[in-house]
């Protein structure tokens, strides 16, 4: 088994580990209300922070929103540093795929298409993570717009490559799993939309936990190419920088042996005559 492996399955641990992380630390300073709040008032004669006591008033300022949760210190420098390193995780991934699908089968349209909008996916991630919310509300909007659309639009064509490469059951199994995944997060993305633009509080707080449940399930689908990358050599890495498969190397010195073996297989005859 490869190494290789190992990277799949820690961007998950990793992000979805320091997102929680986060929110804990958001709700310990009383800067979001608990995913268990439903209760939400117009106002409140103190901010949450200076509140006291069990029961805290909440307005939609509070709404434990992912992005919410990490807008302020201390908690906004881990949520920063989950951010920014998932990306990178997440790009390194994208490419290694990329090159291993054009190590094991060929190069196609579905492919580069999934290369390209992961990559655009990290940036979007990278852009909100380093611009919190409720300070630069533009850029991280911004980057939020980026990153939902082109995760959703990544695992969709990741899960269409998935069955097209698929030859063994196995790989039909991990195929049916990865489109479970993926309707399962569009129904997350949509439900998370439509109920963040409503005026209603009790749809705004199932906004924000059905956005949790999607961030979780895009970053559970990373965590399923360890079944391909267990498999991964370094002659994935010199198809990085030839950029195709190494069999097209093989196949075109392939004339010159034969020519070889031809032209040796004669000249005991040519020596004979003479």
């Amino acid at each position: 088994m490869s190494l290789w492996v190992i990277l799949p399955v820690s961007l998950p641990v990793f992000t979805i580990t320091g997102i929680w992380v986060v929110y804990v630390m958001a709700l310990y300073n009383q800067h979001v209300c608990p995913v268990n709040n439903w209760i939400y008032n117009e106002s409140c004669e103190e901010r949450l922070p200076q509140q006291r006591g069990p029961v805290f008033c909440c307005t939609l300022d509070n709404i434990p929103l992912i992005s919410k949760c990490g807008t302020l210190a201390p908690e906004s420098c881990f949520f920063s540093l989950t951010c920014t390193t998932g990306s990178f995780m997440v790009m390194l991934i994208g490419l290694l795929r990329y090159a291993h699908v054009i190590e094991k089968h060929q190069n196609c349209v579905l492919n580069v298409a999934s290369l390209s909008t992961g990559w655009i996916c990290a940036a979007g991630l990278f852009i909100l993570g380093i611009f919190p919310v409720d300070l630069v509300k533009v850029l991280h909007y911004i980057g939020a717009g980026v990153a939902f659309p082109c995760s959703m639009l990544f695992v969709s064509l990741q899960s269409a490559l998935t069955y097209r490469l698929a030859k063994t059951q196995g790989q039909y199994g991990v195929a049916h799993l990865r489109v479970g995944m993926a309707l399962l997060a569009l129904i997350a993305l949509v439900l998370s939309g439509a109920f963040f633009v409503q005026e209603s509080f009790v749809l705004q707080h199932a906004s924000a936990i059905f956005e949790w449940i999607y961030c979780m399930l895009i970053m559970l689908f990373y965590g399923t190419f360890a079944f391909e990358f267990r498999g991964m050599s370094r002659d994935t890495l010199i198809i990085l920088v030839r950029g195709e498969r190494l069999q097209n190397f093989s196949s075109d010195s392939k004339p010159k042996s034969e020519f070889h073996s031809i032209s040796n297989h004669h000249q005991p005859e040519v020596l004979t005559i003479l």
